[in-house]
């Protein structure tokens, strides 16, 4: 194990492609197979006994902290990011907080399924990689003899398909640091944002090598869709069993313990949080947020917010908190 292994989640963005819902909760917030995005980002992390997790934080942050001091024990700092200038920029911040390496860097809403200790175990820089079908969506891993001989930040014509899945790990950050720096105070942007792609690039021009690690799985939580098929995926890998007299229960799903449900047909996949009250109505292919109610109604693929309620409705929802429909 590492000694000494630092930890940045940058975590300040507004989450645009998730509003409603994000504009009263933090996108690593927003629930996926039964628990909050960030938890299965720090879940994972845990058994590398980090000596300091490092969370930049932005938009409604005070939530991010709150939750972090309230369900983990390890050591933990918060960085404000008041300018949304990119992910570049974002690292450039937790970096100040650190001054030595080793430093793992992973994103917080990206659920990466690896061996984090064999990732972490290496005397040598390490950025995780997956094949994507349509990698000009993405940060781009170029390899040769294995390895990575530059980055490309969404290209129109991509050299690879090893898309960048926000997953990094630097054995030494002083060049890291310094070549951010020149990105921050030189305003150098690409896509308009300051992009770590930049960074890694002028890093392997001055000599710096890293090495390609192929992620077992990778799921995305940057909007609607993709939300509903990581919870399909990972209720998938879930064998909860549930029982409630007078309901049906179409495996997958993921109910919380403090949630009543009455008379209804729930699943398959479908992740229903804590408080929430579900009475005859039927639900598949969705979750359903935090004291949320749903009574007399049929809801599919969509996602319903915090306190949010529907009823008498047959719908495909993205229903944001304390909305009302029916």
């Amino acid at each position: 194990m590492k000694e000494e292994l630092k930890i940045i989640i940058p975590v300040a963005g507004e989450g645009a492609r998730m509003r409603p819902h994000t504009y009263s909760v933090p996108k690593p917030l927003i629930p996926v197979a039964g628990k909050e995005v960030l938890a299965h980002v720090i879940e994972p992390l845990i058994p590398l006994y980090p000596q300091e997790i490092v969370f930049v934080i932005g938009h409604l942050g005070e939530q991010i902290v709150e939750y972090v001091k309230k369900n983990y024990n390890f050591r933990a700092s918060f960085v404000l990011q008041k300018k949304l200038l990119g992910l570049g920029y974002a690292i450039h911040l937790g970096l100040e907080k650190i001054d030595s390496g080793p430093v793992l860097i992973i994103l917080g809403d990206t659920i990466a399924r690896t061996d984090f200790v064999e990732f972490v175990r290496q005397d040598k820089n390490v950025i995780g990689v997956k094949p994507v079908k349509d990698p000009r969506r993405f940060g781009v891993a170029v390899l040769e003899n294995g390895q990575i001989t530059g980055v490309e930040e969404k290209p129109q014509n991509p050299k690879s398909d090893l898309a960048l899945i926000g997953l990094y790990y630097f054995e030494k950050i002083d060049l890291l640091k310094k070549e951010l720096s020149l990105l921050v105070s030189g305003g150098k942007k690409t896509n308009g944002e300051i992009q770590l792609t930049d960074a890694l690039a002028s890093m392997l021009a001055e000599g710096e090598t890293f090495s390609p690690f192929v992620v077992d799985g990778w799921y995305d939580c940057g909007k609607r869709d993709a939300f509903l098929e990581t919870n399909r995926v990972l209720l998938a890998e879930t064998k909860e069993i549930n029982d409630y007299p007078g309901t049906i229960i179409i495996p997958p799903v993921s109910i919380s313990a403090s949630a009543v449900v009455e008379e209804s047909i729930i699943g398959p996949y479908v992740s229903i949080s804590e408080g929430v009250r579900i009475h005859r109505s039927i639900i598949r292919d969705s979750i359903v947020c935090k004291n949320a109610v749903i009574e007399f109604s049929m809801v599919e693929a969509s996602i319903v917010g915090e306190k949010a309620a529907v009823r008498g409705r047959y719908s495909h929802i993205n229903l944001g908190d304390s909305g009302e429909i029916g």
